[in-house]
């Protein structure tokens, strides 16, 4: 511990916000705005009402979790960190380790749906709503119970020697297991995808293929976006496990690597836009529908559930004709 105690010390003596909190601050509130539209998109269009799209939504959730829990660290970091008990402390960092464990999880819960719905295994029938929440619910279960751990008993506190230098009040051993759990998550996951490519390449029906590969290039990319923003900070996490940051000082910038993590969960809903029309369409009138409610306008029509991506009529007042757009901007929603 005492060749941590000049980096911790620095840390802590932080007394107010710095440029890169702020930016930090900023690019959460996007995150949080970003992943609130998916979710009200979701919840809107009846179209995306299916075991992939609530999956999708899963994840959103647990993005917009992490997103809140970036600004409530932020906020309670520097030398508030010394104003905190440890029941405190321990609810501040737990509540990011349950949100990054709960996207993980719905990254193998979305793996685990597209390989179910290309082998034809017919477990989202009759019980297909029960077997679907089950599996959301399952996600949430194992993350708190991973992410409460440490305020259970798992942490440091009578070991000191044991103690991290990026998490002070947690056990090496436990971040070692988080992390290896993750990775082999993340492994199941890639051979999950590439069981799915080789199904999907072996497939005789042209239509069902073209479907089957944007859908799977889609997963992939948000896959591929979730390694590359994490595994900078896996690899300082893991590093934590094995050397102090009197021989590895590259600890003392976790908190550069952690921002960087943070980008996974604002890139998302950006790739969700670009890779689906159906989804585009859907932000779209969804912020369509926002300049309604602003403009002071009734706004019944906006705030039911749609049947479907094909029609204006959610982003128009139902007491105005139906060829006079409420926004300049709603004639380019779809």
């Amino acid at each position: 511990m005492g060749n941590n105690g000049s980096g911790m010390q620095r840390h802590f003596k932080k007394d107010h916000l710095e440029v890169y909190d702020i930016v930090l601050i900023i690019l959460c509130t996007i995150i949080i705005l970003e992943n609130l539209l998916v979710l009200l998109a979701v919840f809107r269009n009846k179209k995306f009402h299916s075991a992939m799209f609530f999956f999708i939504g899963n994840l959103a959730f647990s993005d917009l979790l992490a997103g809140s829990a970036y600004i409530a660290n932020i906020s309670l970091s520097g030398s508030k960190t010394l104003q905190l008990v440890p029941v405190q402390w321990f609810i501040r960092e737990g509540t990011t380790f349950i949100a990054l464990t709960a996207s993980v999880f719905s990254l193998l819960a979305i793996a685990i749906e597209r390989f179910i719905a290309l082998t034809k295994v017919k477990v989202y029938g009759s019980s297909k709503t029960c077997r679907m929440f089950l599996l959301i619910g399952t996600c949430w279960v194992t993350s708190i119970l991973l992410g409460g751990i440490p305020i259970l008993g798992g942490n440091c506190i009578g070991d000191l020697d044991d103690c991290s230098a990026v998490l002070p009040l947690y056990s090496k051993k436990y971040i070692l297991f988080v992390v290896s759990i993750f990775t082999l998550i993340l492994l199941s996951i890639v051979i999950l995808y590439v069981k799915i490519y080789l199904i999907v390449r072996s497939s005789h029906q042209e239509a069902t293929n073209s479907q089957a590969y944007s859908l799977l290039k889609t997963v992939t990319i948000v896959l591929g976006v979730f390694i590359v923003c994490w595994l900078p900070a896996f690899t300082v996490l893991l590093l934590d496990s094995f050397c102090s940051m009197h021989y590895c000082p590259v600890l003392e910038k976790a908190d550069m690597f952690f921002g960087f993590a943070t980008l996974n969960s604002a890139l998302n809903p950006m790739i969700y836009v670009l890779r689906s029309k159906d989804m585009r369409r859907e932000f779209l009138r969804v912020l369509c529908c926002w300049g309604v409610l602003q403009s002071g306008r009734p706004a019944e029509r906006c705030l039911v559930q749609l049947k479907s991506s094909s029609s204006l009529e959610h982003c128009t007042n139902k007491y105005e004709q139906q060829k006079t757009p409420i926004m300049p901007a709603c004639t380019t929603c779809v």
